[in-house]
């Protein structure tokens, strides 16, 4: 009888089944606790992009506020330094006014050198502030920069020749701010018969 089948009682086979689905059980749990720590884990790592994503949002927000804002201000406060600068030259231009104008006697050696001082400051504040003078007297009229208001015919300068400057111009920078206005020479209609007869 020892190769024969017993049948196994039914206590027996639900303590088995018992420990087997306790097994299953416990494995169940264990795979749902660790999925679940999973899961708080990406949700936590989630969360903290997610603010910093926001954080990163209002700091690009601030800059573009602080970036309009330096803009205004550049803006506003452009010719900030250029004024303070030009200040004292009008303070002695109002000096100088005065003095002619107080009924005295007034030096006029007194004031061309006040005025020639005023103006040497005035020179002093466009050059710190690379504001430069054009004055072509005797050079070629060049059209970029300066601008004819008439011709004069001349026989003692080649033609094209600035002759006289009736206003100066002046560049910011190299950039042309206003062109010279000239007087610019052409060749003397008597020059050309002459050439003519020779």
């Amino acid at each position: 009888m020892q190769g024969e089948d017993r049948p196994i009682p039914q206590e027996a086979e639900q303590q088995a089944a018992g420990e087997v689905g306790a097994e299953a059980g416990a494995e169940a749990t264990g795979d749902h606790a660790e999925l679940h720590a999973l899961l708080e884990d990406a949700r936590n790592k989630a969360d903290d992009h997610w603010n910093q994503c926001l954080r990163l949002q209002a700091e690009i927000d601030n800059l573009h506020k602080r970036k309009e804002r330096d803009l205004a201000n550049a803006h506003k406060f452009a010719l900030e330094k250029i004024a303070a600068e030009l200040l004292p030259v009008k303070d002695s231009l109002e000096m100088g006014v005065a003095a002619a104008r107080e009924g005295g006697e007034v030096d006029p050696d007194k004031l061309l050198e006040g005025s020639e001082l005023t103006l040497k400051m005035l020179g002093a504040v466009l050059e710190k502030f690379n504001i430069k003078e054009i004055n072509p007297l005797n050079e070629p009229f060049n059209p970029e920069y300066h601008e004819a208001m008439s011709m004069q015919e001349r026989a003692d300068v080649p033609p094209n020749t600035v002759v006289a400057v009736v206003q100066k111009g002046y560049m910011l920078n190299d950039r042309l701010i206003r062109p010279a206005m000239v007087i610019v020479s052409k060749a003397a209609s008597g020059a050309g018969r002459l050439d003519e007869q020779a």
